[in-house]
C-alpha cells in the first residue's frame, strides 16, 4: 500500500496509513490533479491533497449504483460489525487524527479532541442502531375492508447517498453522512471541503478496509473531492436516492434546487441567539457566552453570535463577559491552552472584519478585540449592533458575539425568531415557566435552557428550520431519513371462511 506524508505545519513528519488518489469503486483511482492543503495558522504545507473531476464522480455513482443491492441486502451483523472496527481503528489512532485536523483546519486543539471523541461516539451509534431498524404491525381490519388481512411495514434503504461536509469539522460531519448511510444499508459517495480532504480521507479507508474483512464491498462507501463541478455532477444525477449536505444557506438551497425531486437533508447555517432573563445566573450566562462563542475560533453553525439581555442585567452582564474574553487564549492551534486561532483562510478573516468595521461605523462599538494579530482575529465584542447588519442577520462564522439589550423575556424571544435561521438558540433563566415559555415559542430546531446552544449530543435529533434547514441529523433520526417504509398487506388464504 502506497503511504501519504504530511510535513506536519513544521513539526516532524509522520506517515498516514491511506493509498495515493481516491478511494473510488473498489480500489484507489489516480486523481486528475493535487492541490496544497496549508496550515491555516502560518500556511505551511501539510500535504498535496488528490483533487477528482465530474468524470471521477460519476464514475463513482456508476460504482455505488452497481452494489446498491448488494449493500441494501448486507447482513446487520456486516454492517454493524464494519462500524465497530472503524470506531476502534480511529480510537487507536486518535492522537494522529486529532494532530491531522489541527493541521488542516487550523482549529484549536482542543477542539480537534472533542470533534475525535464525536466522532467515534457517532460511529458506535450508528453501530448500535442497526439493531434498532424495524417496523410494525398495522391493524387493517379498522375497516371492514380489512378483515383477515394482516399489515405490517418494514424499512428499506433509500438507495445512493451523496453527502456533502462543510471545512469547520470535516471528520465528525463526514461520519454524520457515512456511518448512517452504511447502517441504513445504502451505499454512499462522500465529497469533503476542498480545503480539508484529509481526515475524511483516513476515515473512509478505515471503513473501506472493514467491510472487505467482512466481506462486503469497498464500494459500499467512496469518496470523490474537487469544487462545485463535482459537487453539482453527483447532487444533480437522477440515480441518486438522497443527498446530505452541511453547508451554507445559500449552497444549500441551490443543491435543493438542482436536485429535486431527489431528496435532500440540509443543515445549513445559523446565527444562534442566546438569551440572558433578569433572573439568570450571569456568571454562568458569561461563562456561557465564552465558551460557546469562540469554540472552533467562531467557525461552528450553533456557536454564541447573538446574545440578547434584558435591560435590568445589561450593565452588570456586559461588565463581567469583557472581563472573560479578555482571559480567552489567543494564537498558535498546536498549543492546548489555545481558545482562538486563524480562521480557515485570508477571505474569511477579511470578510468578518469587514463586517465588524461596518458595524461600528453604523454606531456598534466594539468593547472587547476585534483586532488581527498574526492572522488571528482577536475574540470580538460588539454592543447595540443594529438589525439589518450582516454581523446580527447573518452568520458570522468567526470569533464575533454581538449583545444588545431589550425591556424583556417576551421581547427576547420575539428577537431570537426575528431571524431567517432557526437552528439552536438558548435561554439562561432561574425561572421554570421562563424555560418552557422559551420552548413553546421559539421557532428554533433546538432550544437550550441554562447551557450553550452550541450543546449537540451526536444521538438527538439535530437540525433546524427556516433557512437553516431540512431533516435531521443523529445516527437514529439519519437512518429513518435515509431509510424508506415498506408496507406489505397479505391476505393468508382467499377461500372466505
Amino acid at each position: 500500500m502506497t503511504t501519504h506524508v504530511e510535513t506536519a505545519g513544521g513539526d516532524s513528519p509522520w506517515v498516514t496509513e491511506f493509498p495515493e488518489g481516491l478511494p473510488i469503486g473498489d480500489t484507489w483511482v489516480a486523481a486528475p490533479a493535487a492541490e496544497d492543503v496549508r496550515f491555516p495558522y502560518d500556511g505551511t504545507l501539510v500535504a498535496r491533497a488528490p483533487v477528482g473531476d465530474t468524470a471521477l464522480a460519476r464514475q463513482a455513482v456508476d460504482a455505488a449504483v452497481a452494489v446498491r443491492a448488494h449493500v441494501g441486502r448486507l447482513p446487520s451483523h456486516t454492517r454493524r460489525a464494519a462500524l465497530l472496527a472503524t470506531h476502534e481503528a480511529v480510537a487507536s489512532r486518535r492522537a494522529d487524527f486529532e494532530r491531522l485536523l489541527v493541521l488542516e483546519t487550523g482549529k484549536p486543539l482542543v477542539d480537534c479532541r472533542v470533534e475525535v471523541d464525536r466522532t467515534l461516539l457517532t460511529l458506535l451509534t450508528a453501530a448500535e442502531e442497526v439493531a434498532r431498524l424495524h417496523g410494525e404491525t398495522v391493524p387493517l381490519d379498522l375497516l371492514p375492508s380489512g378483515e383477515g388481512l394482516l399489515g405490517f411495514w418494514t424499512r428499506k434503504p433509500i438507495g445512493v447517498v451523496v453527502g456533502i461536509a462543510g471545512f469547520n469539522y470535516p471528520l465528525l460531519l463526514a461520519a454524520h453522512k457515512i456511518a448512517p448511510s452504511l447502517a441504513a444499508g445504502c451505499p454512499v459517495v462522500v465529497k469533503p471541503a476542498p480545503q480539508t480532504p484529509l481526515a475524511t480521507l483516513w476515515l473512509v479507508h478505515l471503513l473501506r478496509e472493514a467491510l472487505h474483512a467482512g466481506g462486503a464491498p469497498r464500494a459500499a462507501v467512496q469518496l470523490v473531492t474537487g469544487g462545485p463541478e463535482v459537487g453539482v455532477a453527483l447532487t444533480t444525477d437522477r440515480r441518486i436516492g438522497a443527498v446530505s449536505f452541511t453547508g451554507s444557506a445559500a449552497v444549500g438551497h441551490r443543491i435543493a434546487q438542482d436536485a429535486a425531486p431527489t431528496k435532500v437533508l440540509l443543515e445549513l447555517g445559523s446565527n444562534a441567539a442566546l438569551v440572558v432573563a433578569a433572573d439568570a445566573d450571569l456568571d454562568a450566562a458569561a461563562d456561557a457566552v465564552v465558551r460557546g462563542g469562540y469554540y472552533a475560533s467562531g467557525q461552528a453553525c450553533i456557536s454564541v453570535q447573538r446574545v440578547i439581555v434584558v435591560d435590568a442585567v445589561r450593565e452588570e452582564f456586559v461588565a463581567r463577559l469583557t472581563e472573560r474574553v479578555a482571559r480567552v487564549v489567543v494564537g498558535d492551534p498546536r498549543d492546548p491552552a489555545t481558545r482562538v486561532s486563524a480562521l480557515i483562510d485570508k477571505r474569511s478573516t477579511e470578510r468578518v472584519c469587514a463586517w465588524l468595521g461596518e458595524a461600528v461605523e453604523a454606531g456598534a462599538s466594539l468593547v472587547a478585540g476585534g483586532r488581527v494579530t498574526d492572522g488571528v482575529i482577536e475574540p470580538a465584542v460588539l454592543l447595540d449592533a443594529d438589525r439589518g447588519l450582516p454581523v446580527w442577520d447573518e452568520e458570522v462564522f468567526g470569533p464575533v458575539v454581538a449583545v444588545r439589550s431589550v425591556p424583556d423575556l417576551e421581547t427576547a424571544l420575539d428577537l431570537v425568531n426575528d431571524s431567517r435561521y432557526g437552528l439552536h438558540a438558548s435561554v439562561y433563566t432561574s425561572a421554570l415557566d421562563a424555560a418552557f415559555t422559551a420552548l413553546d415559542r421559539l421557532e428554533v430546531g433546538g432550544v437550550v435552557v441554562n447551557e450553550v446552544p452550541g450543546f449537540r449530543s451526536d444521538v438527538m435529533p439535530y437540525g433546524g428550520v427556516k433557512d437553516s434547514g431540512a431533516g435531521r441529523e443523529g445516527p437514529r433520526f439519519a437512518i429513518e431519513e435515509l431509510t424508506v417504509t415498506r408496507m406489505a398487506v397479505i391476505r393468508p388464504t382467499t377461500t372466505k371462511p
